[in-house]
Order: structure tokens, then C-alpha cells, then sequence
């Protein structure tokens, strides 16, 4: 079933961009997950967001998961980004 408070967007971006894109989308607060795939849309990356974690603890803890993607990233031209994120009603 699909909740109606989720939805998704998608973001081409350089692959030496990737990281600095999601630690930017995280940064926004409402993110749930974050995928990052390659132009053939295969999945590289997926990056669970705990829902209450502070901006700056989310990105911490994340750290080791976003420099194996500035590395595989950095190889390629571009690459996908897309983000569920929720609507909290406000």
C-alpha cells in the first residue's frame, strides 16, 4: 500500500557532485531515503534516514556510507539521485 505522505524526486547530477547533493538533501530534514543509481539506473547506493535523528548526528553516522559513495561516484559521469521524502502536513 502506498502511503500518501511519501513521495519521491529525482536529481541528475555529476558524479563528483553526489555526495555534496545528499548531505545538501538531508540536510532539508524531510528525507526518509535517498537512492543513488547509475545512467542505467541501476542502484549504487541506498541510504535509509532515521526519521527524528539530528541533521548533524545523520550526517555523522553516515560518514563512512557517503565517502564509499564520493569514491564510486567520482568514477562516473553522472549519476541519479532520488529521494522519498514525507509530507508532514505542514
Amino acid at each position: 500500500m502506498s502511503d500518501p505522505h511519501k513521495f519521491t524526486e529525482e536529481f541528475m547530477v555529476r558524479g563528483s557532485e553526489a555526495v555534496k547533493k545528499v548531505k545538501e538533501l538531508i540536510a532539508e530534514g524531510n528525507v526518509r531515503k535517498v537512492i543513488v543509481k547509475n545512467e542505467h539506473d541501476k542502484i549504487l547506493f541506498e541510504i535509509p534516514v532515521t526519521a527524528g535523528v539530528a541533521v548533524s548526528g545523520a550526517l555523522t553516522l553516515m560518514a563512512p556510507v557517503l565517502a564509499a559513495l564520493g569514491a564510486a561516484a567520482a568514477l562516473m559521469a553522472r549519476v541519479k539521485v532520488e529521494v522519498v521524502r514525507t509530507d508532514d502536513g505542514e
